[in-house]
């Protein structure tokens, strides 16, 4: 006998718009859903735990009279104006859920082991001066020019950023999809990082779906929220003219970090800007092409309808050839999950402190194997 249940017309309807899933998928995957819908028909158990699974939503949800309201756990610093802040999608929420349980694990182990709290993170406040900030962000990490210009690439420069915040304490995630799922890309137009602060264990998420270029500017704006000590979510660009405070703030920190305004005024050559002299200034400071045009901007060589036009035809060629490659399994996993939190992890596993089955959540692995590789290629084994 096929037992069929009672599911809320109201929350069948939330969970299709919560997903964000064509209608015509649902159709095809689930003849019977505009008929669930209209409470002409009633699912069985084994089709709603289906239906929950495709709508990556808690099966139990679906037994709720109403639509459960769902908030962001972390400031949403998304909102444009006036506007209401955008519905976190189930790929925005599950990748901040993913981030906090690894915190929270590694906040332990940074106790257990006896490391100490960040003194960088909450030691400023938006009355500060932006450039005395950016220099000593650029000091505590030892990001400085000459070490930028030292490197092959702006790629490079980008790794080495990377490696330097980690090396200061700060656990940086970069992924563009839900934990190891490639069926769940996230979506750079949702959001393009997060920061969650925390004196021994600050995280930065960056959104890998985004172009490299923008990446960048993401880890410079994330980790000025850090120097703030405030957690937030946020969907801003090197572009972007933030209506709140603290994001207008945290743009002009990243952008400083990045491109010192005196040293570029000193190293501009023609203007306004051509596409030459971007690419010279960019291979210069280790940026992309695009921090560099909004900081021509800010140094008053390209006006802000000139710098609106370029910026967009610069992103769209820089999204046309900017496809990257899977490259190297493990390096991709330390690189989602945090080389420094990876490490740890794997080490506390293998001397017995955490278990395998939480570790192998917490990297969104299945195999030992896979576990045991991972450790090899960080050098734990």
């Amino acid at each position: 006998m096929v037992t069929r249940v009672e599911v809320s017309a109201k929350v069948l309807g939330w969970a299709r718009e919560r997903a964000r899933l064509p209608v015509a998928k649902l159709a095809r995957d689930f003849p019977g859903f505009a008929k669930w819908e209209r409470g002409e028909m009633r699912p069985t158990i084994k089709q709603v735990e289906a239906l929950a699974k495709a709508t990556h939503t808690p099966v139990g949800y679906f037994f709720l009279p109403e639509p459960p309201v769902e908030k962001l756990p972390l400031p949403d610093f998304r909102t444009i104006g006036d506007a209401p802040p955008h519905r976190p999608s189930p790929n925005l929420l599950d990748t901040v859920y993913a981030c906090q349980e690894r915190q929270s694990w590694y906040r332990d182990f940074a106790r257990s082991v006896g490391e100490n709290e960040r003194a960088f993170v909450g030691s400023v406040t938006t009355s500060a001066d932006v450039a005395q900030v950016a220099e000593s962000m650029r000091r505590e990490m030892g990001f400085d020019l000459d070490a930028r210009r030292d490197c092959p690439t702006w790629v490079e420069a980008l790794r080495m950023f990377i490696g330097d915040a980690e090396k200061v304490g700060v656990l940086v995630m970069c992924s563009g999809v839900v934990m190891n799922n490639t069926h769940r890309p996230l979506d750079p137009d949702e959001f393009r990082g997060f920061a969650i602060a925390d004196g021994y264990a600050p995280l930065v998420f960056i959104n890998g779906a985004d172009t490299k270029s923008a990446q960048m500017f993401t880890l410079a704006h994330e980790l000025a929220h850090l120097w703030l000590g405030q957690s937030a979510v946020s969907d801003t660009t090197i572009r972007s003219l933030p209506d709140q405070n603290v994001e207008k703030w945290c743009n002009h920190v990243a952008a400083e970090f990045l491109v010192p305004l005196d040293v570029l005024r000193g190293e501009i050559r023609k203007a306004p800007a051509t596409e030459a002299e971007v690419a010279r200034l960019a291979r210069r400071f280790k940026v992309g092409t695009l921090v560099i045009l909004r900081r021509m901007h800010d140094a008053g060589a390209l006006s802000k309808a000139a710098f609106f036009r370029d910026y967009d035809a610069e992103l769209d060629r820089l999204r046309a050839i900017d496809k990257g490659s899977g490259g190297n399994f493990y390096l991709t996993q330390a690189a989602r999950t945090s080389k420094r939190f990876t490490r740890a992890l794997v080490a506390s596993t293998l001397e017995g402190q955490t278990l395998f089955r939480d570790a192998f959540r917490m990297l969104g692995i299945s195999k030992a194997g896979t576990f045991q590789a991972l450790g090899r290629s960080l050098g734990v084994l």
